[in-house]
């Protein structure tokens, strides 16, 4: 692991958001684009912590601890892109969030980060969300995009019942699927006949570019 990385580690565990910044900025400083940021240093830096918790090397608490701190830090950079970017909000709506108790967002708010970067009107609803929830809000707001959230197993005899639930929608949006287990490639491949995998922030860029020239728009493009 790189020692830029291990810093971060220490710092996330730490609970000093400040210190944790500084390390995101120097890394933009030497020229780190959203994707390094994202995929390079933020995702392995929280990869890293899991594997700690999993070998009892820290707490149920020091990994809410990291979990806040690199919360604040995307929030952070957020605004930091809003601050240096003009990008307009013109290419539609995206709603994000996880499945029905599923609590791992980090991954998502990243996801939704790099939307408004591509210029799209995001609404991030966090954490354990039930489907009714979502279906209400759906109908509501009416979002091109879905983007849905699945890191543990055991969650994802839920996923069908979403994916079948924003498919009914009229207008119909396209639905994404993300997270840890599609990124392990833990789920079977029929689950998603009516949705698009998106196993990594760098498979979802090239796709949004794509989408923002009127490619690929559609699950089964």
């Amino acid at each position: 692991m790189k020692s830029q990385t291990l810093r971060l580690v220490n710092q996330l565990l730490s609970g000093n958001q400040d210190s944790a910044w500084d390390i995101v900025e120097e890394a933009l400083q030497k020229g780190a684009s959203s994707l390094d940021i994202y995929e390079s240093l933020l995702t392995p830096a929280m990869y890293y912590i899991g594997t700690l918790w999993e070998k009892n090397i820290v707490t149920v608490a020091d990994e809410h601890v990291a979990t806040t701190t690199c919360d604040y830090v995307l929030t952070r950079y957020g605004f930091y892109k809003e601050m240096t970017s003009e990008s307009k909000k013109e290419y539609g709506k995206v709603m994000l969030f996880c499945l029905e108790e599923e609590q791992h967002f980090i991954g998502l708010k990243m996801v939704s980060l790099l939307f408004e970067e591509h210029g799209f009107d995001t609404r991030f609803l966090g954490a354990d969300l039930p489907k009714e929830a979502a279906e209400v809000m759906a109908k509501d707001w009416q979002p091109d995009i879905v983007a849905l959230s699945a890191s543990i197993s055991y969650h994802l005899d839920q996923l069908p019942q979403y994916v079948n639930m924003l498919e009914d929608l009229n207008p119909k949006p396209i639905t994404l699927v993300g997270g840890r287990l599609i990124a392990t490639n833990h789920v079977a491949s029929t689950i998603f006949e009516k949705a698009k995998q998106m196993p990594s922030l760098n498979e979802l860029n090239e796709w949004l570019l794509r989408y923002k020239k009127g490619v690929d728009i559609h699950v089964d493009a």
